[in-house]
C-alpha cells in the first residue's frame, strides 16, 4: 500500500526543502516538454530495471501526467518494499511555477 500527496502538497514540501525524491515515469517526449526539477526519470516500463537506481528507504514521490501510470509504479515498488508516495493528477495539475525543458 502507498499514501498519495497532491500537487499542492508536493509543491509545498519542497519548497520546506524537505528530504524527498520525486520520481517522474513518463515517457521520453512528455519529459522533455516540462518536468519537476530535480525529479529523477524513470519511464514505467523501465522501473523493474532501475530498482538499483533507486532507494527503497527514501520517501519518493512518483508522477506521471495524470497520476495513472504513477499508481502502478507505485503498486509496483510498495510491493518490493520502497517507500512511495502516488501524486494523483500528475503534471497535468502540477501547480509548481518551476518546470524545466518548457
Amino acid at each position: 500500500m502507498y499514501k498519495e500527496q497532491k500537487p499542492e502538497e508536493v509543491l509545498e514540501r519542497m519548497k520546506r526543502n524537505e528530504a524527498i525524491v520525486v520520481l517522474d515515469v513518463r515517457e521520453p517526449e512528455e519529459w522533455e516538454s516540462g518536468h519537476i526539477p530535480g525529479a529523477k526519470h524513470i519511464p514505467l516500463g523501465h522501473i523493474a530495471r532501475a530498482l538499483n537506481e533507486m532507494d527503497p528507504k527514501q520517501e519518493t514521490i512518483v508522477v506521471c501526467r495524470s497520476g495513472n501510470r504513477s499508481g502502478q509504479a507505485c503498486s509496483f515498488l510498495a510491493s518490493m518494499g520502497y517507500h512511495v508516495v502516488n501524486m494523483p493528477g500528475g503534471m497535468s495539475q502540477w501547480t509548481g511555477d518551476i518546470v524545466y525543458g518548457k
